[in-house]
């Protein structure tokens, strides 16, 4: 995965980041979205540490 610099002029009074970081995040498919979470939590592990899963809730996916 490469992370790419996005530069955008704007007043920052106007700007809902969150909201579109979401957005972005929603526009991207399922399988990126989940390896970007997953990179994102190996960064917190320690070497050999594994995901605590007992704290996820799974549910099934409707299409």
């Amino acid at each position: 995965m490469k992370i790419v610099p996005v530069v955008r002029k704007a007043i920052l009074k106007e700007i809902d980041e969150e909201y579109e970081d979401m957005m972005y995040w929603l526009s991207r498919p399922p399988q990126e979205r989940i390896a970007a979470v997953t990179e994102l939590i190996s960064h917190s592990l320690k070497p050999s540490q594994r995901m605590d899963k007992t704290v996820v809730i799974k549910r099934k996916l409707h299409s």
